[in-house]
């Protein structure tokens, strides 16, 4: 195990890259931060290439040494460095991101949740959460999306990118596939064609799309959808948080 104490080490100029998206997509790796995510991945078999921690907490947990990890000793200054946290807890891990993640299975299964330029971390996430918990099979990220694997976005995950298939790239080819598989796919834009989301069968092969927080669906992805959902509100408020919104049709549309 060798042992960092400069900010300047290459490793560390190296590993501080991985905050931005370019390194990310040069390097097809990130970082992960904090203990929950280090251990759900391991506990998912994801390939780990490096592990970063402070003495202290490698001190408390000294079984994470026995994985045989390329292992790095640091300072509390050099974690905090390399992570946006405020407050480190002193352990991160750098992974591989999928190697198909821009490839569209030759066979479409299973309810897949498609993002159309959604652009608030935080949102992202929770949704691709939301879609672990609802038994979804993969998410989808479209172009003018947010990263998948920012440092926010990967917090806000937490962990839930081991458990099913998360993929980018153009969502009018992944519909176009969805089509050819004769599987409906649902959109989520408020308009006067837009169906009750009670009125529709639950199933498990699907596409539900959402849309940007502001601006809502792309008109000419709307136009390829089967089907337009919304969600009747009982109440005064105008609209829903696009992730409360997703997680509402993805747990009633897969509701059995």
């Amino acid at each position: 195990m060798e042992k960092i104490t400069s900010v300047h080490n290459q490793h560390v100029k190296d590993w501080k890259k991985l905050q931005t998206r370019k390194e990310r997509q040069k390097t097809n790796t990130y970082l992960l931060d904090g203990w929950h995510l280090v251990n759900e991945a391991i506990a998912s078999q994801v390939s780990i290439l490096t592990l970063i921690g402070t003495q202290e907490q490698f001190e408390l947990h000294p079984d994470i040494l026995t994985h045989g990890f390329e292992t790095y000793e640091v300072t509390k200054e050099i974690m905090t460095d390399i992570t946006d946290s405020v407050t480190p807890q002193g352990i991160a891990a750098v992974v591989e991101k999928p190697k198909d993640d821009l490839e569209i299975p030759t066979k479409l299964t299973g309810a897949w949740l498609l993002l159309d330029q959604i652009q608030d971390p935080g949102n992202i996430g929770t949704m691709v959460r939301t879609a672990d918990a609802a038994g979804f099979v993969g998410v989808v990220a479209g172009r003018k999306t947010a990263d998948l694997y920012s440092p926010k976005v990967v917090r806000s995950m937490q962990g839930s990118q081991f458990h099913l298939q998360l993929r980018q790239g153009n969502l009018f080819s992944w519909l176009n596939q969805f089509r050819q598989a004769a599987l409906p796919v649902y959109g989520t834009e408020l308009n006067q064609d837009a169906k009750s989301f009670r009125e529709v069968e639950s199933a498990d092969d699907f596409a539900l799309i959402m849309g940007n927080e502001g601006h809502g669906m792309q008109p000419e992805l709307l136009q390829q959808t089967t089907q337009n959902l919304y969600i009747p509100m009982a109440g005064k408020a105008e609209s829903l948080n696009v992730a409360v919104s997703a997680g509402i049709l993805m747990f009633q549309l897969k509701q059995k």
